[in-house]
């Protein structure tokens, strides 16, 4: 067991909880050092403080740039104690041995996120902090490093345990955070000047997050995992990872996944109530409607049967009685912007049911980046940020009416969502058949027709919904089949990319069954 603990330095920018920790070491006889704002913080409450410049000899300049950054200092932190050398050193320059360091950094990822411009965000670099932490950190055999006033009641607890002292263990522990956190601080600055010298893939790759859950397992049980909101400019982004639980069980990992792409999906729809409804990451459903409630119905009524155990997700404030309408299906998450009263109160009936609040909705639009892991590696990209409208070409005889273009946009949006190969039967601003993830283009198409007409025998009409729907294609036709396969299950009006070197033979094949085709010229390839 090290000694107990003799002299702090603390110099926070978050003072949360700082006077009531820094009374606790004050009541162990612990000489606390401190700098500008917390010095005179604890000065005002009546803790006797030493400033770190009457410590050193040497004053605080350059506007506070430099006032840690001196051999009393860091000669105090990284001595090794017992060392003949480094107490000899000790000894010679009059430097004091400093056991505790408390130190969070100044707010450069707050900054940045208010929208700070360049010359704040740099004013708000921290230099000493960082530079104090690794020698705190390093040194950890003998110097307990704290750099999140959550765990100010944790060192408490150490030193009435261990008289004053810290265990190793605890030092260790807190010295991996204390690099983690470092190592967050400089991934943040490096990102925002990566973007601000319009550098999205630098040479070195830095990326930060923050733990949000642990969770009870993986995909599977025999996988662990843990939830992380990125901290990193570019990468951040409100929704699942800012959302409030209301309610419910635990999220588990492929809640969050669900959650995410369901919000992300619905987040597609600014101008009137949407609903969609996720199943394994793909929507089962996809809706526009008059009312909230409206847009459930519809969404709910393409696949009801993969509709049950789903996500739900809708792009304006849950209101009482769309509450008390989705309150009747089995459903694992609600993600909104808001609920009302009404709403809470009907779904805290279903004690199980998660509610995520997320206070807002996801700009689809926005530029920003993805990342998925492969075996040894990153893969980092552009978010699909692309929305149809700008190059649309009609490629047919024949044009597609207003509906019909209407539902193609829609459609062709919704298909944005779903793994590749993706097609999405739509009508009347509702998704009827949707087929996903298959390794044919054509499989897919098919696959939506029969689901399609599936849910039309489920509800007693006398027609599938896909016959007068329109058909929306994620990337090209490689052959007509696909097209093909579209038109014989009814559908009329026809969305794709376009680029296929087959692109004639399509045309022609949509002439001959007189459906109207627009090409979009983008790509939603999704895996």
């Amino acid at each position: 067991m090290t000694p107990p603990i003799r002299r702090a330095l603390i110099s926070v920018s978050d003072k949360t909880g700082l006077v009531q920790f820094a009374r606790f070491l004050a009541e162990w006889s612990v000489h606390i050092l401190s700098t500008g704002g917390t010095a005179k913080a604890l000065a005002e409450a009546g803790i006797p403080v030493t400033e770190v410049s009457d410590h050193t000899g040497f004053p605080e300049i350059m506007d506070g740039r430099v006032k840690t950054l001196h051999p009393k200092v860091h000669g105090g932190l990284l001595a090794i104690r017992g060392d003949a050398a480094h107490e000899k050193a000790l000894r010679d320059l009059d430097i004091a041995p400093i056991d505790l360091l408390v130190v969070n950094l100044y707010p450069f990822e707050a900054s940045v996120a208010r929208g700070a411009d360049f010359k704040t965000a740099i004013e708000n670099i921290d230099i000493g902090g960082p530079a104090l932490i690794r020698g705190a950190a390093k040194n950890h055999d003998f110097v307990t490093a704290v750099v999140d006033p959550a765990d100010y009641q944790a060192v408490m607890d150490e030193m009435r345990s261990n008289e004053g002292a810290t265990s190793a263990a605890f030092r260790r522990r807190l010295a991996a955070q204390a690099f983690a956190r470092t190592a967050t601080y400089d991934a943040a600055i490096s990102a925002w000047l990566g973007r601000a010298l319009k550098e999205p893939f630098p040479q070195r790759l830095a990326l930060a997050g923050e733990l949000r859950q642990m969770l009870r397992y993986g995909e599977n049980p025999h996988q662990r995992a843990a939830f992380y909101a990125a901290t990193t400019e570019g990468i951040a982004r409100p929704g699942i990872a800012t959302a409030a639980q209301v309610q419910g069980k635990e999220l588990s990992f492929n809640n969050l996944n669900d959650t995410d792409a369901a919000f992300e999906l619905v987040a597609e729809f600014r101008d009137g109530p949407a609903c969609a409804i996720i199943k394994h990451a793909n929507p089962c459903g996809v809706a526009l409607g008059s009312s909230l409630a409206d847009a459930y119905g519809k969404a709910l009524a393409c696949d009801p049967v993969s509709a049950f155990g789903g996500i739900l997700a809708f792009n304006r404030p849950l209101d009482g009685a769309t509450a008390e309408s989705v309150a009747k299906l089995f459903t694992e998450a609600i993600v909104v912007p808001e609920a009302d009263a009404d709403a809470r109160r009907v779904l805290s009936q279903k004690k199980n049911l998660r509610l995520l609040v997320t206070g807002g909705m996801p700009d689809p639009a926005a530029p920003g980046m993805t990342v998925r892991s492969l075996a040894g590696g990153l893969l980092l990209q552009d978010r699909d940020a692309a929305v149809a409208g700008g190059e649309l070409r009609v490629v047919t005889k024949r044009k597609p009416s207003e509906r019909e273009m209407a539902d193609l946009l829609f459609a062709f949006t919704v298909c944005k969502h779903v793994k590749s190969n993706a097609i999405v039967y739509a009508r009347e601003g509702a998704t009827v058949g949707i087929g996903a993830g298959q390794m044919s283009r054509v499989d897919s198409s098919r696959i939506a027709a029969w689901k399609a007409a599936e849910a039309g025998k489920a509800a007693g009409l006398k027609e599938s919904p896909a016959i007068g729907s329109v058909v929306a294609s994620d990337a090209f036709f490689p052959f007509a089949d696909g097209l093909v396969a579209a038109a014989d299950a009814g559908a009329t009006a026809v969305i794709q990319p376009g680029g296929s070197v087959r692109d004639e033979e399509v045309i022609a094949a949509a002439d001959a069954r007189s459906l109207a085709m627009v090409f979009t010229g983008v790509r939603h390839f999704r895996h």
